[in-house]
């Protein structure tokens, strides 16, 4: 198989809708075979509705359809040991690892002085200790094959503050602080880590009256996509509500390809110019 991928083993967390499957999916088309985990199932502190066992499935058909192989396992990035056997297993049914996407996270909203204390730390147990987890799991496999590429999903918030999820905002921020320490200690493995920071993406994250509400406070009723929308275009300086889940699957693509051989320690805004507005 041909492509900018071709011949590499890449493995993405939170694979089973949004920006994971955007990345399987587009990685697959470019030639590599894909270990795609999800915890597919409800989160307590979270009210979205979570992914399930057939989205899974369906990035897997989608996967297939491009030619590429894929491995699919649920695992929740809060366990490290779950992490550790579900990457093992890819590996083993693969023969190696060459590219990691930590894109797993949750969201929850909350003004600073009224979060919850189990809301604060299962934030940060996803969106921090989990993306730790994911590279403390993979990095020996880069290590191993000579070279590789860590692409960190990351958010506009991990670049500015965000009200209103200030939990959020500071698992963010801390991934970019991960990051950098171990583009540092990867370096001389020839393993570049990065993050990409997109603003709001058309996914079932912020497609919710949970996301939406708090967008259109004005409103006494859930707003419509449409009124959502207008809201939501006002945080970016191109003049579009939001960016879809393959916009930021082609960052981390460029990420994880050759073209990027000599980048890493890298904040990557895919945020329609939000954090210069």
């Amino acid at each position: 198989m041909s492509g900018r991928l071709a011949g590499k083993i890449a493995l993405i967390t939170g694979a089973a809708r949004g920006i994971g499957r955007a990345q399987a999916v587009r990685f697959g088309q470019e030639g590599a075979d894909i270990v795609a985990l999800d915890i597919c199932g409800p989160i307590e502190t979270v009210i979205i509705p979570p992914a399930t066992p057939d989205d899974l499935e369906e990035t897997a058909r989608l996967v297939t359809e491009t030619g590429a192989r894929i491995h699919t396992e649920i695992v929740d990035v809060r366990d490290l040991g779950e992490v550790q056997s579900a990457t093992d297993r890819g590996v083993r049914r693969f023969g190696g690892l060459d590219v990691v996407c930590a894109t797993a996270g949750i969201t929850s909203r909350g003004s600073t002085l009224q979060l919850g204390e189990n809301t604060w730390r299962t934030m940060l147990d996803v969106n921090l200790t989990g993306v730790w987890h994911t590279c403390r799991a993979t990095a020996p496999h880069l290590i191993e094959r000579g070279a590789g590429s860590v692409v960190l999903t990351n958010s506009i918030a991990g670049l500015r503050g965000l009200v209103g999820v200030a939990h959020y905002t500071a698992a963010k921020h801390g991934v970019v602080g991960l990051m950098r320490a171990l583009a540092h200690e990867l370096a001389p493995h020839n393993v570049r880590v990065n993050c990409v920071h997109p603003t709001n993406v058309d996914t079932p994250m912020i497609q919710n009256e949970a996301v939406s509400g708090a967008f259109r406070p004005d409103l006494d009723r859930p707003p419509t996509r449409d009124e959502f929308a207008e809201a939501a275009r006002r945080m970016n300086m191109l003049g579009v509500p939001w960016v879809n889940p393959v916009d930021v699957a082609n960052a981390a693509l460029f990420l994880a390809s050759d073209e990027a051989r000599y980048i890493t320690a890298v904040t990557l805004p895919v945020d329609a110019g939000a954090t210069q507005r």
